[in-house]
């Protein structure tokens, strides 16, 4: 039997009721739900009340009162009504031995470690790292703490040490063959690679010309003809086909690759709704907030301008892959009349002070074309901060010329306006000297770098993150936000449980010194934008849905503001994912606390 099989195979209903009868054994008496569900909640409240009171550790009983707020929180008609799926309802069936068809394993996993946490047999992660206790007091104590976190540290380095980087020197000497590889299959010379137009103009996007730079696993090399194909957008810039190594099932280079190769799933969905991609995979409802072309606006005093509809390098799961056609279209650049109207509606709206230029990738634009478009929000009264959404600096990074640089530190007026370059590293595979130096050239001219991380399965392993967040601050580059990935269908393969990015941020990111775990995980819903994941008060848990996934109801950001509707999700169940983890050579048992996070 596989180990898939046998992890899956653990979790039953005949276990839950074995190990569970102090709760379950109450159950069989309800005679409807509505009795059921009280009986359940009672229990909730009695639980956490003893544990308060006759607690077997601090520990032990923080985890007896969160499990006992998410299941209190079930155990309501609203949250069966918003979920459309009861979880008291299940518990009833499977204490009275009529346990659905419809349960899964990964529900049955997800309730197991819900109740055995409120019973008081929930365990966290003590393999990870465990602080031995200090029996001491003053300086005595404060030696023997330096000592254990001198440990501590040692234990975390020894994690981060699993993932290559891109500044190493072998990863160097490794890109360096790549590069070579890269220019012979490209028909180009050493002098073309720092030329960021020869970049351009060779972006890959034919399958076996990627193929003659790149060394594809079967399946990718599937993947990226079914992609071709369908006329899907694809693309990669020469210098990141560099990044991907000559032996991928080594892995090292797996976060990297899978930016850009589209998984299977990914090309079926996209190509099976290729007439109605606008309304399908229009995520965020970017039309219910676009009140003129060219133009997003969620917040009061933000609003997106988005002149250029192309980047030379396309993310699978990349947000606009409704709007985006191919790499560098020649038509991307929108006629400079509706850009003109545009900028003249948000200088009509003096409550905007931030303007983020993105698109696509302005900085895909040449100089004078991307020059026009920002002196122009400039020239905007009450702008006061123009940021721009690029990630140039990690796909083609010869792009930030000093040229480039000059003029965009031009733009700043200390005391009057200030500019910010926002872009998105992915993984430490991509943090080269190369990016170090655009990041340099930028700075220079007293322009702030931030990252936005996408914290996708493949970067989510532990430790991953902290890796990169470690190295963006060595090279100048600030931590900005981490986000859960979209629940977008087409980009299944990429999302990970919310409750490992809390716990990422728990466990992994507070372990960093200050100034490089100083970003905000957030998740962008549909016609709300970022909703804030490190206070519980932003969402509910609704229910834990027959196949495992939790179900949550996140609320508006303006909620205390102004009336607005909630959004209901669906996340990715917890045991499916452990079970991936798996299958890339993980160990589950260093996740273990991931059930207690709500």
């Amino acid at each position: 039997m596989a180990p898939k099989d046998r992890i899956s195979e653990a979790f039953t209903a005949d276990r839950l009721r074995a190990e569970s009868c102090s709760l379950l054994a109450r159950l069989p008496r309800a005679r409807t739900a509505r009795e059921a569900r009280r009986i359940l909640f009672d229990f909730c409240n009695r639980r956490q009340y003893e544990a308060a009171h006759h607690p077997a550790s601090e520990c032990a009983y923080y985890v007896v009162r969160d499990c006992a707020r998410a299941l209190r929180g079930m155990f309501t008609e609203r949250a069966e009504q918003l979920a459309g799926c009861s979880m008291a309802a299940a518990l009833w069936d499977i204490a009275r031995g009529r346990a659905r068809d419809v349960l899964t394993p990964a529900f049955f996993a997800d309730a197991h470690y819900l109740l055995a946490g409120l019973e008081g047999r929930g365990r966290l992660n003590e393999r990870l790292i465990e602080m031995q206790p200090i029996g001491a007091s003053g300086r005595a104590a404060a030696i023997a703490r330096s000592i254990e976190l001198d440990r501590l540290w040692g234990d975390v380095e020894r994690w981060m040490t699993r993932y290559a980087d891109g500044l190493s020197e072998v990863s160097r000497a490794r890109r360096a063959a790549r590069r070579a590889r890269v220019l012979a299959a490209l028909g180009g010379g050493e002098a073309d690679w720092d030329d960021w137009r020869w970049q351009f103009r060779h972006v890959l996007t034919d399958p076996d010309r990627l193929a003659s730079a790149v060394t594809l696993r079967p399946d990718e090399a599937a993947a990226v003809r079914a992609a071709a194909d369908a006329r899907l957008p694809f693309g990669v810039t020469p210098y990141y086909a560099a990044l991907m190594d000559d032996d991928p099932d080594a892995g090292r280079d797996r976060p990297v690759r899978a930016q850009v190769l589209p998984p299977p799933e990914y090309v079926r969905e996209m190509a099976a709704h290729a007439g109605d991609r606008e309304c399908r995979f229009d995520f965020m409802l970017e039309h219910d907030t676009s009140p003129v072309d060219l133009v997003t606006r969620r917040y009061p005093a933000i609003a997106i301008l988005k002149p250029f509809n192309t980047c030379p390098q396309i993310c699978v799961y990349c947000q606009r892959n409704w709007q985006i056609e191919r790499p560098l279209a020649p038509d991307a650049l929108a006629p400079w009349t509706v850009i003109e109207a545009a900028c003249a509606w948000i200088g009509a709206h003096p409550a905007i002070r931030e303007v983020l230029v993105t698109g696509g990738d302005p900085l895909a634009m040449d100089d004078a074309p991307l020059l026009r478009v920002l002196e122009r929000v400039a020239a905007i009264p009450s702008v006061d901060l123009i940021r721009i959404g690029t990630r140039v600096p990690v796909t083609a990074p010869m792009r930030i010329t000093d040229a480039l640089a000059d003029r965009l530190g031009a733009l700043r007026i200390p005391g009057v306006r200030d500019v910010a370059l926002v872009t998105h590293v992915e993984h430490p595979y991509e943090v080269t000297p190369e990016l170090a130096a655009a990041v340099d050239r930028i700075r220079r001219r007293g322009i702030g770098v931030y990252n936005q991380l996408v914290f996708t399965f493949h970067v989510s392993r532990r430790f991953e993150a902290a890796r990169l967040r470690l190295l963006l601050r060595r090279i100048g580059v600030d931590p900005y936000y981490t986000f859960m990935p979209k629940g977008k269908d087409e980009t299944a393969a990429y999302r990970v449980p919310l409750a490992r990015l809390l716990q990422e941020q728990k466990e992994e990111a507070r372990l960093l010194p200050g100034l490089r775990r100083a970003d905000e995980a957030v998740i962008n819903l549909p016609g709300l934008g970022k909703n804030n994941l490190r206070a519980a008060q932003h969402r509910d848990l609704l229910a834990v849905a027959p196949d495992g996934a939790r179900i949550y109801e996140f609320h508006p950001w303006e909620k205390n503001i102004v009336r607005r509707k909630s959004y209901v999700g669906r996340d990715v169940p917890i045991l499916d994912y452990l079970l991936r983890l798996a299958a890339v050579g993980e160990d589950p048992a260093d996740y273990e606390g991931l059930w207690y996070y709500f």
